[in-house]
């Protein structure tokens, strides 16, 4: 098992699991309208990324070690000011996995830039 598996799979995992919390806020558990709410494409990013940051591409995860950050910041603010109490819940648990997709990217990158090249 290489040194990148790990925080690899942990990557891919919670950017996995921040794409499908995202898509269900906004269509049904708490959407800003009742009837969904376009923020729901929020996760289309991450989906999007998904492919490279399974294959390992240090690239993407460079990349994605400033993006994610976007969905911290959006997490605490909602969950600061979210009135209802679902929304704020699903806020911070936005910004947990965004938080532990962070630490997991970094890890990655130090990882795969202090093992030897193939």
């Amino acid at each position: 098992m290489r040194s990148t598996d790990l925080p690899r799979r942990l990557t891919v995992a919670s950017v996995a699991a921040l794409a499908a919390l995202c898509l269900a806020w906004e269509t049904w558990l708490a959407p800003l309208r009742p009837a969904g709410s376009m923020l729901a494409l929020k996760a289309l990013p991450l989906l999007a990324a998904l492919p490279a940051l399974i294959s390992g591409r240090v690239r993407a995860y460079q990349w994605w070690s400033m993006l994610i950050l976007l969905y911290v910041c959006e997490g605490v603010v909602r969950g600061m000011s979210d009135p209802t109490g679902p929304g704020r819940a699903l806020a911070w648990a936005e910004t947990v996995l965004a938080v532990i997709a962070y630490g997991a990217i970094l890890m990655h990158v130090r990882a795969a830039q202090a093992a030897p090249p193939n």
